[in-house]
């Protein structure tokens, strides 16, 4: 049973991973053409409006997903009757962003808002039509399949993009590549998910799922709208070109943290809801995954912010230089967020979901308060200040709560990240240094540093041989055996 789950846990990292660092290859190809094409203006727009999208995605899966990966063995009614409450949902929210699109525009003065939030909102629809479909190929840990159809409906949407935003068609563009970056994996899960919903809606299975899934839907709620209150008071208090730097520098820093992240979530909470039972063996996996992801984005973060300048012309041009700073901060509170999934997943597989939606509340408002009042007392500075101060006040409470339900202490696991978190900070103080004493140009520069953190961080992790270093090691000969079986 151990190596079975192991093996499909390799599988789904394999998988996971390269749908994700595909799309992410997608997302820098579309970032460095579509930057060129649209403006700042055009993404503030679509960036002022993420808020309310992602609360109303939040709304119609309300934790119901969670509850249906969590359940050992959900029956042919608990999916039908998740099925059909998700397509009340979305008529429900869909009317209600509908009538409130005029008072948004309103709020941000831009009336074209109004127009964009409406067609925006079908995407509501097309959530809803599959979210069960993709919530079986999870559980089922099928992420071959996922990971394909992710990236071609990513490389079909890009195109269409490219081409009407060639065509001038600006914030539409982007509205469309959304559309279609839903819309196609939806119909592809329902012609290749056999499941298909009976006409019942069973208040039984509703109930059940809903005791665990409510406070999934709260803590994912708050969650939610903590991670984008930043772009609400930005688009408020500020114009949507600086909506627009911002959101920029959010994206290139998520294509990181969110990509990584999004690789070992997807696989760890089936994973962890299998050993739930195994609080030992929780907690070792807890740390294996921990160290594993510490060893890969603590120095790539620290790569990105010392090579952000150059990066940012490359890929996007001269114009989007102010984007730079916001995208410097960001990539430090992403050293957090790539981690965040890993405890968070853990507390809910554990079937804690009570528990989580409380300890939510109370982080979420420390990290409210702190960007809010950032943004009164320093302006976008001390919002910036704020986020990060989110994210890492998040982490911790995070690992307390593993530290009290699982068994893996807080004090363990900052040890176990604190050999690595060292080494990056100290490689990229040195890197730092030699360029400030070279004087050499910006791209000669760039190419130095990351040349010199690399030697660096491999020979320390020859030479000291740090445990993360070891675990990443170790799972080498089970990805071989597995590329060379495909």
């Amino acid at each position: 049973m151990a190596d079975s789950l192991k093996q499909k846990a390799v599988s789904g990292m394999m998988w996971t991973a390269f749908q994700k660092y595909s799309t992410m290859g997608i997302q820098f190809i579309s970032g460095i053409i579509l930057a060129r094409l649209l403006t700042p203006y055009d993404y503030g727009c679509i960036g002022m409006l993420t808020i309310f999208m992602v609360l109303a995605e939040a709304f119609i899966d309300g934790g119901f997903g969670a509850a249906l990966i969590q359940k050992k063995r959900p029956s042919q009614d608990d999916y039908s009757t998740i099925f059909f409450w998700n397509l009340f949902m979305a008529v429900v929210l869909y009317a209600v962003l509908y009538a409130c699109a005029p008072a948004i525009a309103r709020f941000y003065k831009i009336p074209l808002l109004s127009k964009v939030l409406r067609v925006q909102g079908v995407i509501l629809f097309i959530y809803a039509f599959n979210i069960v479909q993709r919530n079986q190929l999870q559980k089922r840990m099928n992420f071959k399949v996922l990971s394909i159809i992710t990236l071609v409906s990513a490389t079909i949407a890009l195109g269409v993009t490219i081409v009407m935003a060639h065509k001038g068609f600006g914030v539409w563009a982007l509205v469309t590549q959304y559309i279609l970056v839903a819309a196609i994996p939806a119909f592809a899960f329902w012609f290749i998910v056999k499941w298909r919903p009976k006409l019942v809606f069973s208040w039984a299975s509703f109930k059940e799922l809903f005791s665990f899934g409510f406070y999934m839907f709260l803590t994912n709620l708050i969650n939610q709208f903590s991670s984008q209150i930043q772009g609400l008071l930005i688009g408020r208090y500020y114009n949507a070109s600086t909506m627009g730097y911002y959101s920029k520098a959010q994206k290139t820093e998520a294509m990181a943290s969110q990509s990584i992240m999004s690789v070992m979530t997807q696989v760890t909470f089936p994973l962890y809801a299998e050993m739930q039972h195994d609080l030992r063996a929780l907690g070792n996996t807890i740390k294996r995954i921990t160290m594993t992801l510490s060893y890969f984005a603590f120095p790539l973060f620290f790569i990105l912010i010392l090579l952000a300048k150059p990066l940012f012309i490359i890929l996007y041009s001269e114009r989007w230089l102010q984007s730079v700073p916001y995208f410097q901060v960001l990539c430090i509170a992403g050293l957090a967020g790539c981690l965040h999934g890993v405890n968070i997943q853990a507390i809910s597989a554990i079937g804690k979901s009570k528990i989580l939606f409380g300890w939510t509340v109370l982080k979420r408002i420390v990290g409210l308060g702190a960007v809010v009042l950032g943004l009164v007392f320093f302006g976008m500075k001390g919002l910036l200040v704020g986020v990060v101060i989110n994210y890492w006040f998040a982490y911790f409470v995070n690992i307390g709560m593993v530290s009290k339900y699982v068994g893996y202490k807080w004090y363990r696991q900052v040890g176990d990240l604190l050999p690595v978190l060292i080494a990056s900070v100290v490689i990229a103080a040195i890197c730092y240094l030699i360029g400030y004493w070279l004087h050499l140009s910006m791209y000669a520069d760039g190419a130095v540093k990351l040349i010199i953190y690399l030697a660096l961080y491999i020979g320390w992790s020859v030479i000291f041989k740090p445990e993360a270093f070891l675990f990443f090691r170790s799972i080498i000969p089970n990805i071989m055996k597995r590329v060379k079986r495909k």
